[in-house]
């Protein structure tokens, strides 16, 4: 296929970016296991490390739009639940904003599906009959 401006990097998974994003898993378990023991330290802290490994993903994905959209709601899902489990902790009412950031989340998929999931899925049915 001629390369023109519609094709997009291809991702190619390693052994090794597959244990950075399952390794992002386990730090996301542990953050929501420490707000589930209520134990605020462990909670606080796992909010960087699971937060800092869902950005790294994000910017190595961010060649391929659906990863792009995909990892950034990922990145505003973990803001958000971050924000609702801080609040929880201290006894604050944040609940509200962390719905405006599920929100935010929810429109940047709702915006890639509409706008541009057809497109995608038609150039990667290309892709596939010519390999």
């Amino acid at each position: 296929m001629p390369e023109n401006k519609t094709t997009e990097k291809a991702i190619q998974v390693t052994p090794s970016f597959r244990w950075i994003e399952n390794g992002h898993i386990f730090l996301w378990l542990i953050k929501d296991t420490c707000w589930a023991m209520v134990w605020r330290p462990g909670g606080i802290f796992m909010i960087f490390p699971t937060l800092s490994v869902a950005f790294y993903i994000l910017w190595k994905t961010r060649h391929v739009r659906a990863e792009l959209f995909h990892n950034l709601a990922v990145c505003l899902w973990i803001m958000a639940n971050s924000v609702w489990m801080v609040g929880e902790f201290f006894n604050i009412e944040a609940r509200p904003y962390a719905v405006g950031i599920f929100c935010i989340g929810l429109l940047i998929l709702l915006s890639y599906y509409l706008l541009f999931f057809r497109k995608d899925r038609q150039i990667y049915k290309l892709e596939l009959e010519e390999s």
